[in-house]
């Protein structure tokens, strides 16, 4: 994928924020007025096509909470544009490309995290007149054309395809990949289309993806969260989310939570705003405790991973 920096300012998944401080140098002559330092830069590495996270439209949530950000720390936001592939990490974050990822699981070990800023919940989705799914333990899973995400170019499955193979449900499950084609605007939300146009009865998908869309469909849909949290013996449908930084960069880390504990209604106001079903209180889960590089929970399977 062509690496694109928007040198322009921001106006509003994915995906991080970073603070790099510039200091002007000066002789000792030069007066307090002309060595004022210029204004730091926030590069932000984020997808520019994967609503409801990020777009290069700037139309994401992602992007209004980098922009919120922005403003805290008294920034000039830029965007490093890269999609969502294998190796992303790798090739932006962690080669130097930009400094901060705005949605993270809090979970992966490559990058350090903030306190987490929201929890969300895979979630059934189904149409409005259609069978309310609550459990994998549902007996109708049996008899429905069910559709499921796929996790990268493997095709590795995420918990709902693992929780229905635990179950012998497979015959009827069909497979949508979280990456897709991406000639198409969005290739994530194919697979609540295939809902919405009766391609499959029910899809299980993660939860800012389904509330999003579920909400811009022409047919009704109906989003319910997945129950229980965890499957036995050990499958988590629920994750948190953070913000991403090098590891080492503990002091814009601190800063970032500093804005999150600040902002954290801010921040859950843009999230329903755009369907984000959530898993967590709105206004607590910022006010975690956490140790210097301590993360918590585990992304391991999961669609949010990058």
């Amino acid at each position: 994928m062509r690496l694109r920096s928007a040198m322009r300012p921001s106006s509003t998944r994915w995906l991080f924020i970073t603070a790099l401080a510039v200091l002007a140098l000066r002789s000792p002559e030069t007066s307090a007025a002309q060595a004022t330092p210029p204004p730091r830069v926030l590069r932000v590495c984020a997808d520019p096509n994967n609503l409801p996270f990020s777009n290069e439209r700037q139309e994401g949530f992602e992007n209004r909470i980098a922009e919120l950000v922005a403003r805290e720390l008294k920034s000039e936001l830029r965007y490093v544009w890269w999609a969502q592939r294998r190796g992303y990490i790798r090739n932006t974050l962690r080669a130097g490309l930009c400094d901060l990822f705005v949605g993270m699981p809090t979970g992966l070990d490559m990058v350090l995290v903030t306190r987490p800023y929201y929890r969300s919940t895979y979630a059934f989705v189904t149409k409005r007149g259609g069978p309310r799914i609550q459990s994998f333990d549902d007996a109708r899973l049996k008899r429905l054309r069910i559709g499921v995400q796929i996790i990268g170019d493997d095709f590795a499955n995420a918990p709902p395809a693992e929780a229905l193979a635990h179950r012998g449900i497979v015959g009827n499950v069909r497979g949508y990949s979280v990456l897709g084609s991406y000639r198409d605007p969005n290739p994530p939300s194919r697979i609540v289309r295939a809902v919405s146009n009766g391609e499959v009865d029910v899809a299980v998908v993660w939860g800012p993806l389904a509330g999003y869309f579920a909400r811009r469909s022409t047919v009704p849909l109906r989003v319910v969260p997945v129950s229980p949290e965890v499957d036995v013996p050990y499958l988590p449908f629920v994750f948190d989310i953070a913000m991403g930084v090098r590891r080492g960069e503990t002091a814009l880390r601190d800063s970032l939570d500093a804005v999150i504990s600040r902002r954290q209604r801010d921040i859950d106001r843009i999230l329903a705003d755009y369907g984000v079903p959530r898993a967590d209180t709105p206004a607590t889960v910022g006010s975690l405790e956490r140790g210097p590089e301590r993360s918590t929970g585990s992304t391991e399977g999961t669609s949010a991973t990058r």
